[in-house]
């Protein structure tokens, strides 16, 4: 495999850091969604921790190294999850974290940011302005800004869920994983690729949102004016150069879905799975929804990513739409 940011070893030491209630996630084939995908479908489940999504792996790498640093203070933007895996790994460690977001943010993941002793500030326009406005205080007070999918950490964070689907038994065809900012695609998509290469990396974005798989197509950065999708932990419209620098040597495939499919695949996970999930961790059951043959009779395996998610907002979503198929 070409290189990526990324190393293998620093991986691995990761998991040492990592509080252990976020490693060794529940990993399980999920027989009763098989007759209706039509293949054999296996389960990652990173929502059973006290922030609801894989992305506390992150930042609990970059909360230890602050922890041992003269700076104590940290600022990120967010759509919400980063948010409260940052507030909830700085709290434990002493640390003073602000979190900006867009106040069009889902109200579940702004209250538990601010419930797990995070400033939060709010910014009247998306999370390409939250970003904005972090690096502005990053400048102004001397603090590290943590960028999701920018700092290493993030994406050796994620890469630990790498390590534990690697050495799963039976192994895989295929993995499909939710893609946004690209820290969970590059990081699980490096571990797969240097110690499983037969297993194929397929990221999964909202047709509403697709500039990382735009520019992963394309091989070059495109953005996006506007997202409109769900999907909002996968919802950016500018993305990273050395990101997509380490998804092109990673991901095998891009593949965008639509709106419909993903409120059809939370649906099955509810009925199917009894998992409550947020619609980006729905991404990689939609995926097969929309193209059965091409995952006809293979085992792949799904990351349900997170499950922070306004409630309201889902019973409306769990109880409309259809499956799409593609033709």
């Amino acid at each position: 495999m070409q290189e990526t940011r990324l190393d293998t070893a620093r991986i691995r030491a990761a998991r040492r850091v990592i509080d252990p209630m976020f490693l060794d996630t529940p990993l399980y084939r999920c027989e009763a969604l098989e007759p209706v995908l039509g293949c054999a479908v296996s389960v990652k489940l990173e929502t059973a921790n006290p922030v609801r999504s894989f992305k506390a792996r992150g930042t609990e790498v970059v909360a230890s190294q602050l922890a041992e640093s003269d700076s104590r203070a940290v600022v990120c933007a967010s759509a919400g999850n980063l948010g409260q895996a940052l507030a909830w790994s700085g709290r434990g460690r002493g640390l003073d974290v602000t979190v900006v977001a867009s106040r069009f943010a889902t109200v579940a993941k702004l209250d538990r940011i601010r419930a797990l002793g995070a400033r939060l500030e709010l910014v009247d326009g998306d999370h390409e302005m939250a970003r904005e406005r972090a690096a502005a205080i990053a400048r102004r007070d001397g603090i590290r800004q943590v960028e999701d999918s920018l700092d290493i950490e993030t994406c050796e964070g994620a890469a630990t869920i790498g390590l534990e689907l690697v050495d799963a038994v039976p192994s895989f065809d295929a993995v499909l994983i939710a893609l946004g900012g690209g820290a969970l695609a590059t990081g699980v998509g490096h571990v797969v690729k240097a110690l499983a290469p037969g297993v194929e990396v397929i990221c999964v974005q909202p047709l509403g949102a697709p500039a990382l798989t735009y520019s992963w197509r394309q091989r070059r950065v495109v953005t996006t004016d506007s997202t409109d999708t769900i999907a909002d932990g996968v919802a950016g419209r500018c993305p990273i150069p050395a990101v997509l620098d380490d998804l092109l040597m990673v991901a095998d495939d891009a593949v965008l879905v639509q709106e419909a499919s993903i409120i059809a695949g939370m649906r099955m996970l509810l009925d199917h799975a009894g998992l409550v999930v947020e619609p980006s961790a729905a991404l990689g059951i939609a995926a097969v929804l929309e193209d059965r043959d091409r995952f006809s009779g293979r085992h792949v395996a799904t990351i349900v990513c997170g499950s922070n998610v306004d409630m309201g907002a889902y019973h409306r979503w769990v109880g409309a739409g259809q499956p799409v198929a593609r033709s």
